[in-house]
């Protein structure tokens, strides 16, 4: 048998890619990208502050005060921690401008763009369908107390 070289590899595994398997590295990136904070991070830099549905901006680089006040509610540690883990993964850029003070700004690679579009849409579609799960829930609890 031959060996393979290091794309074959990578082939190979992307094929047997499973996230329904626990051990598959496939289900951490679901993990990653499933949480809010990642969520709003790349709708903000989406350029999606509008807050309106459907309506996708300009994406922007965007200094990490800005980000801060745009996400209402994310602590400054949740924060620091999302944009190093998208950064990680390369779905964002982090660049030092060395003025004084020194100014951090983040923006979007193509790979977080990619991404961008499907978490746009969930944001959307958790905006639009609010009040039908709000009386859902309501039916619910109702039925269940």
């Amino acid at each position: 048998m031959g060996t393979t070289n290091a794309a074959q590899k990578r082939a190979q595994a992307k094929v047997e890619y499973n996230a329904f398997l626990a051990a598959c590295p496939s289900r951490q990136l679901l993990d990653r990208i499933s949480d809010k904070w990642v969520v709003l991070v790349l709708c903000a830099l989406g350029g999606d502050a509008s807050g309106q549905p459907d309506t996708a901006g300009v994406a922007t680089a965007m200094r990490y005060s800005e980000i801060s006040r745009l996400l209402a509610g994310v602590s400054q540690k949740m924060l620091t921690q999302t944009l190093r883990s998208l950064e990680r993964d390369g779905l964002i850029t982090r660049t030092v401008t060395p003025t004084v003070p020194v100014t951090v700004s983040y923006a979007m690679t193509d790979l977080g763009r990619s991404l961008h579009h499907l978490t746009r849409g969930l944001r959307s579609w958790a905006q639009s369908h609010m009040d039908e799960v709000h009386t859902h829930r309501a039916t619910y609890d109702a039925r269940v107390s």
